[in-house]
């Protein structure tokens, strides 16, 4: 099992920056590959980035591409999204998600695990 906690959200101006951090527990996540996503009031979840086991490769929805930044340090079992020039259309609880896979995965259906979430609000 992996236990995901993402940590690092908040209230955010427009053209702010947030850091936020997944710390995994339970077993290492350096086989899996890991992934954040998204749920804004009254939407489905959607796929934000994802990168690979080792850090190699990563991908990102095209609505955040050049703005966010996925990484990991599997020595710390964590991984990271960097968030620069937000939007008020970023705002959403953002979830980190788990799994065991050596390619990138994009489909939210083959997350095995789930954070809590982290609440990510852009506003003035």
């Amino acid at each position: 099992q992996v236990q995901l906690v993402e940590s690092g959200g908040g209230l955010v101006q427009p053209g702010g920056s947030l850091r936020l951090s997944c710390a995994a527990s339970g077993r290492s996540i350096g086989s899996y590959a890991m992934g954040w996503f998204r749920q804004a009031p009254g939407k489905e979840r959607e796929f934000v980035a994802v990168i690979n086991w080792i850090g190699a490769n990563t991908y990102y929805a095209e609505s955040v591409k050049g703005r966010f930044t996925i990484s990991r340090d599997n020595a710390k079992n964590t991984v990271y999204l960097q968030m620069n020039s937000l939007k008020p259309e970023d705002t959403a609880v953002y979830y980190c998600a788990a799994v065991l896979s050596y390619q990138l995965r994009v489909d939210i259906n083959f997350y095995n695990y789930w954070g809590q979430g982290t609440q990510v609000t852009v506003s003035s």
